[in-house]
Order: structure tokens, then sequence, then C-alpha cells
């Protein structure tokens, strides 16, 4: 194999970093988490890290970011063994819902996530990947005749508001899995009123 160039050595560095910073700030949480901490079990010095990034709340949008793509694979892959968009949709759903019980997800998207980007940074990056699937679930049901008819975006926007206050009382639960048996029975009933045209 050939030497990798800057370019790629740089790609790599960051991986590694955000990599590093994902399992501190899931496991130690946004505060407790210093860029010395990082740089320290990146194996690398503190000014490396400041040459990628320009100070915590930077490495911490990357790190946000690189959840939310996991979180983005974890749906679609729920969704791909569905028969249809709607059924896709739900077992979407029910995939997020599972991921906000897990630590990684609890601390860096639902618990620090709108205090470090706030509310406007933390959407922005959610359209990008999770609310954007959601949307796109959506209207491949209502182009099917699946739902009921009504506007795609707004009902996306409302049912992602339910889902991540649902996944704010699983966060802040204490027993997650016990909430997150709860809010799952609840979002099916969501999910089913909206597939019920007579029900809206």
């Amino acid at each position: 194999m050939g030497r990798r160039t800057q370019a790629e050595r740089t790609r790599a560095t960051t991986g590694e970093l955000i990599e590093t910073a994902r399992r501190l700030f899931g496991r130690d949480g946004y505060a407790a988490t210093s860029i010395d901490d990082i740089a320290r079990e990146s194996g690398l010095t503190k000014g490396a890290v400041y040459h990628h990034f320009s100070g915590k709340a930077d490495v911490f949008r990357a790190v946000f970011v690189r959840q939310e793509e996991r979180l983005a694979e974890v749906i679609a892959a729920a969704a791909a063994g569905a028969g249809d968009p709607w059924e896709g949709v739900r077992l979407g759903v029910r995939a997020f819902l599972r991921a906000c019980a897990g630590a990684a997800t609890r601390q860096i998207v639902l618990l620090d996530g709108p205090a470090v980007l706030g509310w406007e940074g933390v959407r922005e990056i959610e359209y990008e990947h999770t609310l954007n699937l959601l949307h796109q679930g959506l209207a491949a049901a209502a182009a099917r005749g699946d739902i009921a008819p009504g506007d795609v975006t707004v009902r996306a926007h409302l049912i992602f508001g339910a889902l991540c206050e649902g996944g704010m009382l699983i966060a802040r639960a204490d027993d997650p899995d016990e909430t997150l048996a709860a809010v799952l029975e609840q979002a099916e009933a969501l999910l089913a009123a909206l597939s019920r045209p007579s029900a809206i």
C-alpha cells in the first residue's frame, strides 16, 4: 500500500479524536470532559487537538453529528426490513426510542446536546439525519395513501418533537427500561391514530 496523503492522515486523526471524544462525552458528560482528557486518551498533545478543533464545543458538535449519523444508521437498518413505508416509520420510531435508552445517545444527544449547541443547532443537525429520515418515511407513506392526507413537514416536526420528549423521559428516568416500555406503547398509539383517516 502507498503512503497516505496529508489529507488522509488529517481525516484519520480527526476521526480518531471524534471517536475518543464520543466515548468520553457519552460516559462522563460534556462538563466533566476536558480537552486535556480527549488529548490524553487519544495519545495526542492538547495543541494537536486545537489544530483540528477550535475548542471543546467544536469537538462536541462533531461528536453530536457522528452520534446522529449512528442513530440514522440504526433507524434505517430497522426500517429496511419493513414491508411498506408506514411499517418502516413504525419500526424506525421504535429503534430511535430504544437507542435513547443507550448511554451515549442519552448523554450526548438528549442531555448535553441542547445545552451545548442550543435548540436551533441541535435541530439543524437532526434535520440532516434522524428528522430527515422520519420526513422521508412519512412522505412515502402519504404517497401510498397509508396515512391520512395532511402536511407531511408539519407532521414530521410534531411527531419528532413528541419522540424527543419521550427520549428525554427515558434519559432522565430512574428505570430507563420501564420508561422505555411505556413510551414505546404510547408512541404506537400516536402513530396508530395517524394511520386511521377516520381518527384525524
